[in-house]
């Protein structure tokens, strides 16, 4: 068996994942049984360009954790042979990538401007951020907070009735170029808080009685992109000094245990951390605006894919945060909420027990701010299409995360500190 590894590396030095066709490209799901099934993965991922969807570093797999990577297509067949002969459990998620992605956009809604459900890209999505706040002037205002790497606005919707001295709740989107269901989620929450304010009780209480802030997407260069370029992209597009790899995982270069557990030293890799806490343009406008208002945004949501999870600090270390009781009964409570539309199964708890380590993330650093309701949703679904839901689960997706988003806000309101 290792034969055949060796022999897979030496067929794989000028491979590479960036070739940017992903005609025949493959996602495998394996359950490494032991530890020498783990060191296979960790061999294979040395030889070869692995792209790992969940978790998203081979060092981060543990014997009887579930594992879905991406191989390029001239590997597949060797790397199927090698996952036979080591007589690891697997299957193949995702037997064609790019029929994966054509197969995406499958909305009706296929119409040159603005949909609710279909995937829209950066020029509609920062179009429709102007549109929403003109036409509902009364409820939204518009901001920039920053720019990006590649100098695009950063823009924010605050959404909310007038008031004195209104306490309020920061939710972000997009922080991994390549989960778009994500964004998807907070353009739908914008139009929901905007349609239902004055029918729906629990909308109008919350608009009314707090100022909620939408970061629609946080790492814009990333998403752009993944329309351009390519689909699988995660990172930021920031250039790194002597190096030729590009970008920084945003939701690693925040910091919290900064580059400590779950994060990578090196340029090159997904979970990059960013050459120091904050070096990347877009978490330092976000990290900027939470300190700014860290009198009144009392709580943090932050939105990513995939998995069906529901995950509270911390995760950069094993310690449970202080109010860890709380947090779990509202994120069982929510997670109920959200099953209650579609019967979707969430699994909820502290990031690091409950998936894996991983430092220098929004969340915890939220939390260690003093936001003591502080939450990352990884949406739809468990693999079955991964990055790359289709269009048609928008709306379910983002009716029942909705759900769980309106209980957390009424939560918080019923109970400022």
């Amino acid at each position: 068996m290792w034969a055949l590894l060796l022999l897979i590396g030496a067929a794989s030095v000028s491979a590479n994942l960036q070739d940017l066709s992903f005609d025949r490209q493959k996602v495998f799901r394996v359950i490494p049984q032991n530890d020498e099934q783990v060191e296979i993965l960790n061999f294979l991922a040395s030889i070869m360009q692995v792209d790992f969807w969940q978790p998203d570093s081979v060092t981060l797999v543990k014997p009887k954790m579930q594992v879905d990577f991406r191989i390029e297509a001239e590997k597949s067949y060797e790397v199927e042979d090698l996952l036979k002969e080591s007589g690891m459990e697997y299957q193949v998620l995702i037997d064609n990538l790019q029929a994966a992605m054509d197969a995406q956009f499958d909305s009706k809604a296929r119409t040159a401007s603005h949909s609710y459900e279909k995937y829209n890209n950066w020029e509609t999505i920062a179009a429709w951020t102007a549109d929403i706040a003109a036409q509902n002037p009364d409820l939204v205002s518009r901001s920039v907070i920053g720019e990006t790497y590649e100098g695009r606005p950063m823009y924010l919707l605050k959404m909310g009735k007038s008031g004195t001295n209104k306490k309020a709740i920061f939710m972000d989107c997009g922080f991994h170029a390549r989960e778009w269901i994500s964004p998807a989620f907070c353009q739908w929450f914008v139009k929901e808080a905007v349609e239902t304010y004055g029918k729906d009780t629990v909308m109008t209480t919350l608009l009314d009685k707090l100022d909620i802030y939408v970061l629609p997407i946080v790492n814009i260069d990333g998403y752009v992109y993944t329309w351009t370029t390519d689909r699988m992209w995660r990172k930021t597009r920031s250039k790194n000094a002597n190096s030729r790899c590009i970008g920084t995982d945003p939701n690693r270069n925040l910091n919290a245990g900064w580059c400590t557990l779950g994060a990578s030293k090196s340029p090159c890799d997904a979970t990059y951390c960013g050459s120091a806490p904050e070096s990347e343009k877009e978490t330092k406008a976000l990290a900027d605006f939470i300190r700014e208002h860290l009198s009144t945004i009392k709580a943090y949501l932050t939105i990513h894919s995939y998995s069906q999870l529901l995950l509270f600090p911390y995760s950069y270390t094993y310690n449970l945060p202080a109010n860890y009781q709380e947090l779990n009964s509202i994120a069982s409570a929510a997670s109920k909420e959200l099953a209650s539309l579609y019967n979707t199964k969430y699994t909820y708890g502290p990031g690091a027990k409950t998936i894996y380590p991983a430092a220098g993330g929004s969340d915890d650093w939220a939390y260690d701010q003093g936001i003591k309701y502080s939450f990352t949703f990884e949406l739809r679904d468990t693999g079955r299409y991964g990055f790359l839901l289709p269009e048609s689960q928008i709306k379910p997706t983002c009716e029942e995360t909705l759900l769980a988003v309106k209980y957390i806000a009424n939560y918080v309101l019923e109970h400022l500190y």
